[in-house]
């Protein structure tokens, strides 16, 4: 390996293989510039800067734990110490995924998506709209106070805010309705 020390201070040192680590005159900062494009910069406030030259990506190590990628479709994520994942979508739709397995997306258009651990769903739509999935069910609640719900067998069940009340079985055969 070469070592250099340049008459500011800065000090470089090239390796066989081609890498560069450049150190400052202050020794906050240090910079890898790796023999494939890669570039590692290691700040003064300790943050830990990695650029990915053939995937285009950055990967900043914060001190406390944060983890944040950026990717060249501007995907961005963020990785928390606690173990949850922020996921921004270059459509800016926003992914949140927490570490007791809750997930919860919210869409542009103002549409929120909320996925328990056990796989039930709500969906709360810009239009007031509320959809639940479970296991057993799926059910549309309207704002004006309707809800119908679809039972995994098939039956469907609607109330309205009147009070009507209309049940259909599997077949789509009216069993009940009450005015």
């Amino acid at each position: 390996k070469v070592e250099e020390v340049l008459t500011d201070g800065r000090q470089i040192i090239t390796f066989p293989n081609g890498t560069k680590k450049e150190i400052s005159a202050d020794k906050r900062m240090t910079t890898i510039s790796f023999f494939n494009g890669d570039v590692k910069k290691i700040m003064p406030d300790q943050r830990v800067i990695y650029y990915y030259a053939d995937a285009q990506t950055t990967h900043i190590a914060y001190p406390d734990g944060l983890e944040v990628l950026q990717f060249p479709n501007n995907q961005i994520e963020k990785h928390y110490p606690d173990g949850t994942q922020e996921i921004v979508f270059p459509d800016h739709t926003v992914k949140c995924l927490y570490s007791d397995g809750f997930k919860e997306t919210f869409f542009p258009d103002g549409t929120v998506v909320k996925v328990e651990k056990s796989g039930d769903k709500i969906v709360v739509f810009s239009n007031g709209q509320k959809e639940i999935h479970t296991a057993q069910f799926k059910r549309r609640e309207y704002p004006d106070g309707t809800v119908k719900t679809v039972y995994r067998n098939g039956r469907q069940e609607t109330k309205h805010s009147s009070g009507r009340v209309r049940i259909k079985d599997e077949d789509d055969s009216i069993i009940l309705d009450k005015k």
